[in-house]
């Protein structure tokens, strides 16, 4: 009778429990949904000045406005633009997050300057599930400390040892597009996207993955992917819940491409450090010898040896944030580059004269690896002297004096500025350089077929179509 009675008593007392479980999180949920209504409610009082596109709904904003289709989102952006260009500051809300167009060098040059508006936009969390907390995404003591520690990856010295690298697969790139010349047009994006992600993979983690030979690659599948599913989101905020997101079914892919790029990745790691653990342990026993002067060393190797001003290394999670947002910063943009590069000259043959010109002052008429040297010549103003009107020489020193130096930031600028600009420039000019010494180019697709599209980077959505000739095969 007592043992009933107890069994009694301990199901009231756990039913009792969970009751004051369930209230407590209730409470705790209600409470953390009433600060998030006030937050909002405030930002929302804070920012009712600005001028804005069109009426915002609460909680979804402006998102039921913008266009799904990313062509027709570019479009809408740089309708907005026009319109609203006589204003300093547009407001923009994507759900129930404040977006801030800023149109005036001198208010960009207050933000990008500030030693204290470093946080990155919230939309950049949708990044972390691949990045972590990186040098892209983190803020504050780490992101200090970790800018402060990488600097010295991306010093000159070391970049010249990957031109190596750049010149092999731009000649490799050539060589795919020899079968082009003299044929129909052809859209050459998918070429150079895979050239750099060649380039990329090898400077970055000392992988070959000869992406050029098979871009049937689930990496590189994967990464072009997680790229388009993550503009998607940003843009959607009915998708931002993690746990609302795991019920699609791209929400299942995200993840499923997630553990593809993370496993490859720490896969390389691994692989990297024991290397170098074993060449350690020889060397400590007398039966290795001083590693090679000429032996590559990738961006990763750096990682695998870096300290920080406490003499601690990073740790493996930590080089893999770092790998993986040189993977991510470090192809798509250049590609574009390139890309819209060759558009351009392929449709304004005067100005490739003029390129035309500069390659044969530079380099003869010899096929040579390009140079470091050979570099700092390609853009210089004594080499190739005159962007809506494709006008170069608008960016030379004398054209470009009085003109505020926050009117054009390609790389940002201030504290985060881009700490890769100048491994991108060497990888843009010395394919270039190598494309334009073999082949003229000939573009005839109007701007309004290019299919612009506004994802992380600007694509064209149609791809580059562009004709092939045999460089001086005629005097044109």
């Amino acid at each position: 009778m007592a043992g009933l009675w107890l069994g009694l008593v301990w199901q009231k007392l756990l039913l009792w429990g969970a009751a004051s479980a369930l209230s407590l999180a209730g409470a705790s949920l209600v409470l953390s949904l009433l600060q998030r209504v006030a937050s909002y409610a405030r930002k929302w009082q804070q920012m009712r000045p600005i001028p804005t596109v069109a009426r915002a709904y609460p909680l979804v904003g402006h998102a039921l406005l913008m266009k799904p289709d990313g062509r027709e989102f570019f479009q809408q952006i740089i309708e907005y633009t026009e319109e609203y260009r006589h204003m300093p500051l547009l407001k923009l809300w994507v759900g129930p997050v404040p977006m801030v167009a800023l149109y005036n060098a001198e208010n960009v040059e207050v933000i990008l300057t500030s030693s204290k508006q470093i946080d990155k936009s919230s939309m950049y969390k949708f990044l972390e599930p691949w990045l972590g907390l990186g040098l892209l995404t983190s803020t504050g003591n780490k992101w200090r400390s970790r800018r402060k520690m990488l600097t010295p990856t991306f010093h000159f010295t070391i970049l010249e040892d990957f031109l190596d690298i750049m010149n092999e697969q731009a000649n490799i790139l050539v060589k795919k597009l020899e079968k082009h010349i003299n044929q129909e047009a052809f859209n050459c994006f998918f070429y150079i996207t895979l050239c750099a992600l060649d380039i990329i993979c090898e400077t970055a983690m000392g992988k070959n993955i000869g992406a050029q030979s098979n871009d049937d690659s689930e990496y590189v599948r994967a990464v072009y992917r997680m790229s388009e599913m993550i503009f998607r989101r940003i843009k959607m905020p009915w998708l931002w819940l993690d746990l609302w997101y795991l019920m699609f079914k791209e929400g299942w892919e995200h993840k499923k491409s997630l553990q593809i790029l993370h496993t490859f990745t720490n896969s390389v790691i691994a692989e990297r450090a024991n290397e170098m653990n074993a060449n350690e342990d020889c060397r400590g026993d007398g039966r290795g010898s001083a590693p090679s002067k000429n032996k590559r060393r990738a961006f990763l190797d750096l990682l695998l040896s870096v300290t920080d001003d406490e003499g601690n290394r990073l740790s493996h999670e930590d080089i893999r944030e770092e790998v993986d947002t040189f993977m991510f910063e470090g192809h798509d943009t250049t590609a574009a580059a390139i890309n819209w590069s060759l558009y351009l000259l392929g449709s304004n043959p005067e100005v490739q004269k003029k390129v035309d010109h500069e390659l044969d002052d530079v380099f003869g008429k010899s096929d040579r690896p390009a140079t470091v040297e050979d570099l700092k010549k390609l853009r210089d103003p004594r080499y190739f002297p005159n962007p809506e009107e494709f006008q170069p020489e608008r960016f030379f020193p004398e054209n470009a004096q009085g003109r505020h130096p926050y009117a054009y930031v390609p790389f940002s600028a201030g504290p985060r500025n881009c700490i890769g600009q100048k491994f991108a420039v060497m990888e843009e000019k010395t394919i270039l350089s190598c494309i334009l010494r073999h082949f003229w180019i000939e573009s005839n697709q109007k701007r309004e077929e290019l299919g612009l599209e506004g994802q992380l980077i600007l694509r064209p959505s149609n791809g580059i179509w562009i004709k092939l000739k045999r460089r001086n095969a005629d005097e044109r």
